[in-house]
């Protein structure tokens, strides 16, 4: 089991380091996502959710579908990344400024608040504890942590597998128990430190099992091929009709077979920053997504 973690985290780290070179200006949010993708698949592993590429004030859940977002100069993006393999999951994330040095201390916020977070997830350490680190570290540098996003535990074809690490200071007392997995990911940004529901993502997942009488096929699909996991329109239009595909998601989507999950942009519009490691709860905590 540990095996398939850190041999997903070492996947993640390669094919986070691979993506940040593809954040240039003038190319397509979509085409960097492809290629990140395929550099998961190549190097042995399969993503755990679709590659999110948000940018400024978007916090996460943006997956890009055709080739009209562009990278440009001044943006400010979050490349966010997961690796599977056979169901253990590694989530990693980064920040990168285009072509400016405006948001330098807000990528280090989320940065620095992240290093102390990892040196935390010892046995015994409570959640609440560790949201008042990252809260801290956030504020020291003016800016705020979004508090409606939050870090999570993770399982085998579990990505939010119960457990939340907040990015601010709670009364959590929920001690971390030695082999727990996180997702660690502190947001930054100068706006209110809150997100909200935005535009469909064309992110999906499974929620319940029951027959569907429209897109049968498509959902036997990703039940067998993603299970839990999240997925994305885009990779099942290589395999299916547009008008088939789109019907039958609109038609689970209502039925409650599927959940498709809102883009989430900070609801000042202020810039975002992220980091993200995933790590194991030790004596010495094992950060798998570090190269």
């Amino acid at each position: 089991m540990e095996a398939s973690y850190l041999r997903a985290g070492q996947i993640a780290a390669e094919a986070l380091e691979f993506g940040k070179k593809l954040i240039v200006e003038d190319a397509p949010l979509v085409s960097i996502a492809k290629k990140v993708e395929a550099k998961i698949i190549q190097l042995g592993g399969k993503p755990a959710f679709p590659t999110s590429i948000a940018k400024n004030e978007m916090a996460a859940h943006f997956c890009p579908l055709d080739e009209v977002e562009m990278v440009e100069q001044g943006d400010l993006i979050k490349l966010d990344i997961g690796v599977h393999i056979n169901g253990f999951i590694a989530d990693t994330a980064c920040t990168v400024e285009v072509g400016t040095d405006n948001y330098v201390e807000l990528m280090r916020a989320s940065k620095d608040a992240l290093k102390d977070a990892l040196e935390r997830f010892k046995p015994g350490v409570t959640l609440g504890e560790i949201g008042e680190g990252i809260q801290e570290i956030i504020n020291a540098y003016s800016f705020n942590p979004i508090r409606n996003l939050s870090g999570h535990e993770i399982k085998p074809y579990m990505l939010h597998a119960g457990l939340s690490v907040p990015n601010f200071k709670t009364n959590n007392s929920t001690p971390l128990e030695e082999g727990q997995v996180f997702a660690v990911e502190p947001f930054a940004t100068p706006g209110e430190g809150f997100v909200k529901d935005g535009k469909p993502s064309g992110i999906f997942r499974i929620v319940d099992h029951r027959q569907v009488r429209v897109g049968r096929d498509i959902f036997e699909f990703a039940k067998r091929e993603y299970k839990t996991l999240p997925f994305t329109s885009r990779w099942l239009a290589q395999r299916f009709p547009e008008f088939k595909l789109f019907s039958g998601l609109r038609f689970m989507e209502r039925e409650g077979a599927i959940y498709q999950y809102p883009q989430l942009p900070e609801r000042s519009n202020g810039m975002v920053s992220q980091a993200e490691h995933t790590v194991i709860v030790r004596n010495k905590p094992l950060v798998t997504t570090r190269i």
